[in-house]
């Protein structure tokens, strides 16, 4: 019995022993299930958290604020496109409610927007932004902005200043709620008051977007000094014979001066039109406009209506700058585009050796203009930095660095000078009529656009307009001049009253899209570089046929896809390429292309192959420049065409053996990598697989994390190129759209409604529902509705705080 009792007692044990591990792992199990419970609501709460301190910063949109400054309550009404329109009793609260809303909205592009263009992103950057803040301020954006306000009346002025009261209303609510934009966490800063100067400096910045030339005069001046003569001028640019115009008849190291220098995208233009009421369905003008710029989140432009006893004006401005520079209101309607004049000369400058802030002129040596710029530099100390001007303006070689010679290259540029562009903007947004209109534009001076005009009594003109240099001849404009030699200077500006100009014409519309604007008969020289003509052929063509003309119209022209590029030189290639020895790939592209009909449609192969050809074939014509030079050859598709126009007779062409086999060297090298990243089934290509529309955020690019949460959409296949009235142009490595129509505005001047359209949407916000809402409708070309009158919406109330 006893050794039944022990036998009993040790099954006991063994039983007990083997629950002991059970035991253990359940006792572990619910320890880790706890940890992880305790870990899953600490991150539920940060998200919570995370998520309501990073709503705090959308922009509201209803109910009231008080704002101390505003004489009057204005209302806001926000439509369901996220355009607000500010309805105010007077132009002070008008101005301060627009500042404030703006800021609302787009407060870290501001930020960005104005630190880029005075130089100072370093600050808040640090070390990887100080040779682009050098840059800048040897430019000297802010130096003209400070000179430009000195010049303004006091009334702009009062209009600058209550935008800027606007601006910093938003700014000091926004810091004592801790609600500013979480980019401001992101980058561990927080914006400075608003001033009128900051708001000029954006516009400067605008007028430098815009470009003028300088870097195409450096480029000419590397080849005429690196490469035979002859081969050298075949390089400058000169505008192709019979395509239409708007109007009927010293040694310097160019590539190590500017390998810092920010160039301007060459493709920075734009389309617009104007069509009289004798060939629109209405009876009245038409007008369309898309300036071409960098596309991106947020937009460049933010879309507004103002309203007040003394205007109501609808349309687009650059977020932190007061009024609308391009819309239309009551009686009126407007677009631009780039006129592209050699607005800005390159001088070589003899330094003298003994003093080398001195530099020659008419045999004497002149003393330059030192002004100190020292660049703060977030987590480092600042740097001590020397601009020299010397009588044409900033030395931008080596950004102001002594030179390893006795030259250096400095730059004389229109919008260095002051100006008054705001002055002409708040007169053009209360203008009834083209006489009324022009003499805003007399006071819009840099840069130079060609402005378009419709008014309700049927009108419809014309104007490049804006301070145009009076060269000797334009050959001048080709290189940088002797700065020492007083012949050399400009001879003032083109007279207000003889700039190109057009008013009502005989055929029934005016277009223009970046082309040559006149004829070699008209007196003055406005410049030697212009985008390629096939833009503004496809406008003039459609426009010539069309009658009862309808907004439908309009837009459907906006976005037609139609190449005459490639109906150009497609049937070239295929005759020069008819008897090559080629492979039964090569033969197959040829074969699709010669079934073409010219249209860059998304889906179809033919536009893939066209435009990577294209591209292989200046790898190979300009395979010998070095990379940063191709950085300056502003206008390179101009001169390709030329080059292909000359054929055999061109010496890039002949030195490469010859046009048949350049062709046919960059077509086997098209069909090799296109069949290497889409597959060996030609007819299965598509445009689109490439040539798709992202909007990158700025941050976007710092961490995929980033990336995530600033650009919310996939990538958009979609049609057009830099050719076609749809500008589409991209980056040829990646295939993203990053330049196109930035803003697409349409209007019948007889509606009291616009039809706009603003990629990729009105607000910076990543969580706010109009962030990338408009995405979609910019790649199929679906506009909204803006009405002048009444408009439906939220309701946000702006009351004085007495």
């Amino acid at each position: 019995m006893k050794e039944g009792i022990l036998k009993g007692e040790y099954l006991l044990e063994t039983q007990e022993a083997l629950k002991a591990p059970v035991k253990r792992k359940r006792r572990k199990k619910k320890i880790v299930f706890t940890i992880f419970a305790v870990f899953a609501v600490i991150a539920i709460l940060a998200f919570i958290f995370l998520n309501m301190y990073i709503n705090r910063s959308i922009a509201q949109v209803e109910g009231e604020i008080e704002m101390q400054g505003l004489e009057n309550a204005v209302t806001v009404i926000t439509d369901e496109n996220g355009v607000p329109h500010i309805n105010a009793d007077n132009a002070h609260d008008l101005y301060m409610a627009q500042g404030y809303i703006q800021a609302n909205s787009r407060m870290f592009q501001m930020e960005m927007s104005r630190r880029q263009a005075s130089g100072t992103l370093s600050e808040v950057v640090g070390e990887a932004s100080v040779e682009q803040d050098k840059f800048f301020r040897t430019l000297g954006l802010r130096r003209a902005a400070e000179a430009s306000y000195d010049i303004y009346t006091e009334e702009s002025k009062q209009v600058l200043q209550w935008f800027a009261d606007g601006v910093n209303a938003y700014i000091g609510e926004a810091k004592a709620s801790n609600s500013l934009p979480v980019e401001f966490t992101l980058i561990g800063s927080e914006p400075e008051q608003w001033t009128p100067i900051d708001s000029l400096t954006i516009g400067k910045y605008m007028a430098f977007d815009l470009g003028g030339h300088w870097e195409r005069q450096a480029f000419n001046y590397y080849v005429l000094n690196n490469l035979p003569k002859e081969k050298a001028y075949e390089l400058f640019p000169f505008y192709p014979e019979n395509k239409p115009t708007i109007i009927g008849e010293g040694e310097v190291d160019v590539a190590v001066s500017f390998k810092d220098a920010v160039i301007p995208h060459a493709f920075n233009g734009s389309n617009n039109w104007v069509v009289s009421g004798e060939k629109t369905q209405s009876g009245l003008p038409l007008l369309a406009n898309d300036p071409h710029l960098g596309l991106a989140t947020p937009s460049i432009w933010y879309q507004m209506h103002l309203s007040s006893p003394s205007m109501n004006v609808s349309g687009v401005i650059f977020a932190g700058v007061p009024g609308i520079i391009l819309g239309h209101n009551e009686s009126i309607a407007w677009g631009v585009t780039n006129t592209g004049p050699d607005v800005q000369q390159l001088y070589v400058e003899k330094q003298n050796p003994e003093q080398p802030h001195e530099f020659l002129y008419e045999n004497k040596w002149e003393k330059a203009k030192v002004i100190e710029e020292p660049i703060k530099v977030k987590d480092n100390k600042p740097i001590d930095y020397q601009v020299v001007e010397t009588r044409h303006g900033p030395v931008i070689s080596e950004f102001a660095e002594e030179s390893s010679g006795d030259t250096v290259m400095s730059l004389q540029w229109t919008a260095l000078e002051a100006t008054t562009e705001l002055e002409a903007i708040l007169e053009i947004n209360q203008a009834s009529d083209w006489h009324e209109f022009e003499q805003g534009l007399e006071k819009f001076l840099a840069p130079a656009q060609n402005f378009v005009f419709a008014g309700k009594d049927g009108t419809i003109a014309y104007k490049a307009n804006g301070n145009i240099p009076i060269y000797n001849n334009g050959e001048d404009a080709l290189l940088p001049l002797e700065g020492w030699n007083k012949e050399n200077e400009w001879r003032g500006y083109i007279p207000f009253a003889e700039l190109p100009t057009v008013i009502n014409p005989d055929k029934g519309f005016i277009a223009t899209a970046n082309n040559k604007i006149a004829t070699d008969n008209y007196p003055y020289h406005i410049s030697n570089v212009w985008a390629q003509p096939y833009r503004y052929e496809r406008i003039s063509e459609v426009l010539s046929k069309g009658e009862d003309l309808t907004v439908e119209d309009m837009k459907a022209l906006q976005m037609d896809q139609t190449n005459l590029q490639a109906r150009e030189f497609v049937p070239v290639f295929l005759d020069t390429l008819e008897n090559a020895n080629l492979s039964e790939e090569q033969h197959d592209a040829l074969k699709l292309l010669s079934d073409w009909d010219y249209t860059d449609v998304k889906d179809a192969p033919q536009p893939l192959i066209f435009h990577r050809w294209m591209d292989e074939i200046e790898s190979i014509l300009y395979d010998e420049l070095p990379d940063d030079m191709m950085d300056l050859f502003g206008g390179k598709g101009q001169t390709t065409d030329e080059l292909l126009r000359a054929g055999d007779e061109s010496i890039w062409i002949r030195e490469n053996d010859g046009m048949q086999e350049v062709l046919k060297t960059s077509l086997h090298k098209t069909v090799r990598v296109l069949s290497d990243e889409y597959g060996s089934t030609m007819k299965d290509w598509r445009w689109g697989d490439y040539h798709q529309v992202q909007f990158d955020h700025p941050l976007s690019g710092v961490s995929p994390i980033l990336a995530f949460f600033f650009n919310r959409e996939i990538p958009i296949p979609v049609g057009g190129s830099s050719v076609t009235p749809m500008a589409a142009s991209y980056n040829a490595e990646t295939g993203i759209v990053n330049h196109g129509a930035s803003w697409r505005f349409v209007i019948d001047t007889a509606e009291a409604k616009s039809y706009q359209l603003v990629g990729p949407g009105q607000a910076g916000h990543f969580r706010s529902e109009w962030y990338h809402d408009q995405m979609g409708d910019w790649a199929k070309g679906a506009y909204h509705v803006t009405r002048l009158d009444e408009n439906d919406g939220m309701k946000l109330q702006l009351t004085p705080n007495r």
